[in-house]
């Protein structure tokens, strides 16, 4: 085959699988370009992309703005390592800093890489600040987590499909129950060698698990009162995603009728990453105030493209979206919204139990067992009625659109939705 062939479907579907690792099970399309809420596959099909990479497209695909702050970077500086200053970089950091309320930004490239960025901060933090004993702090984290798939998040994962042949697993991490604060003050209580508590504010690859209404605040209040770190994962939930900036509402962008029930949560460790580069680039990012980010210094962490010039300028150009085109206002709205018309549905459905979610990150049940392919099944058929999402832990569907997407947009993906289901009722 020439380099310059135009691929099939099929053909390129044949090249991962003969020349990668098999570590994605994706479903069987192809895609080659992507603008706004669209993306279209090579044979020339559109389709509504209602994945966005896993909330790292929350501005769109290819976004003039964000695209082209990347091109101009490129064409000036791409990387110069962190051994020598760059002009890109504390404009970022400051940029950041600012809009999220913090003092200090640590950069990173994805999404895994802060969460054990944020855990080397919290346990140093736990050593030089708190005074536990070298070696002995103890991290608490939630069952059915997802922070990523390194060797140290595994450790703490309680999916074997993550976990199983990948030992021996690292220690320091104590596994509670989600939205149980019972739980977390008895492991609070029970352990004076506790740094911090990892948490996802809504739990996404687990299903859209959405807490109870005062689970944050309360846990953070928790954290306070045993003077431990209270550390957001807000790598998929946060950046607008929810209606909010944030999820715990830190610095929150939007109006007072999105937050008006819901306590404002400032995180002592933020972690962010997927949309802070609308999906033009990795980027990540660790904030936190002074007294905590303090005990970093020079040889402790580092990155070779971590805080690169053109992560920099994307991650800008990427938040000035959010903030302009008031996706957090967008998102409340059309969250709403969706939710409303697929509980009309499911009024009268027997293929469907729920809808759940905050925003624009949202899941809907099937009524089926986990180890069941109707979710797969009808996901399938949705990409052939011209939308495209996927199934998390068997029995469930993400839907997490692009935030640019209008009420139209939304509406007829709600009509694709409903008649795809209705042909498994």
């Amino acid at each position: 085959m020439a380099v310059l062939e135009k691929l099939t479907s099929q053909q390129a579907i044949d090249l991962e699988n003969k020349y990668g690792a098999h570590n994605y099970h994706p479903l069987p399309v192809v895609l080659n370009k992507g603008e706004g809420v669209y993306v279209w596959d090579v044979e020339g099909k559109k389709y509504y992309d209602f994945l966005s990479a896993y909330s790292a497209v929350n501005q769109g695909h290819c976004h003039p703005k964000i695209v082209g702050a990347m091109v101009n970077q490129a064409q000036t500086l791409t990387l110069t390592s962190r051994a020598f200053y760059n002009d890109k970089l504390g404009e970022y950091e400051k940029f950041v800093s600012e809009f999220f309320g913090f003092d200090k930004l640590l950069p990173m490239n994805t999404g895994a890489e802060a969460v054990e960025t944020a855990l080397k901060i919290c346990r140093k933090w736990a050593y030089e600040k708190k005074g536990i004993p070298e070696n002995e702090a103890q991290i608490i984290v939630c069952e059915n987590n997802f922070h990523g798939r390194t060797t140290t998040i595994i450790s703490f994962s309680n999916d074997p499909v993550a976990r199983k042949n990948f030992g021996p697993y690292t220690a320091g991490f104590i596994k509670i129950e989600y939205d149980n604060l019972e739980a977390l003050e008895q492991a609070l209580e029970s352990n004076k060698n506790v740094a911090g508590f990892l948490v996802e504010p809504i739990q996404g690859e687990a299903g859209v698990y959405v807490p109870s209404e005062d689970y944050l605040s309360k846990a953070k209040a928790l954290c306070e009162k045993y003077g431990v770190l209270f550390i957001a994962d807000e790598v998929q939930t946060g950046i607008a995603r929810t209606g909010r900036l944030l999820a715990t509402c830190g610095n929150c962008s939007c109006s007072d009728k999105n937050c008006s029930n819901e306590p404002e949560v400032k995180p002592d460790i933020l972690i962010l990453g997927k949309a802070l580069s609308g999906g033009a680039y990795p980027v990540s990012a660790v904030l936190a105030n002074d007294p905590i980010m303090e005990v970093i210094r020079p040889g402790n962490h580092g990155s070779t493209f971590g805080g690169n010039p053109v992560a920099a300028a994307v991650a800008i150009a990427a938040l000035e979206v959010v903030r302009d085109e008031k996706l957090a206002e967008n998102a409340f709205e059309l969250g709403e919204l969706f939710r409303s018309e697929l509980n009309k549905y499911i009024e009268n459905s027997s293929i469907v139990n729920l809808v759940r979610g905050k925003g624009l990150l949202n899941a809907i049940v099937i009524n089926d067992s986990e180890e069941s392919e109707t979710a797969w099944n009808i996901c399938v058929a949705l990409k052939e009625n011209g939308l495209l999402a996927k199934p998390t832990h068997g029995n469930i569907i993400r839907f997490a659109p692009p935030l640019v997407m209008n009420k139209e947009q939304l509406l007829e993906c709600v009509s694709i939705i409903t008649k795809t289901l209705q042909e498994f009722e």
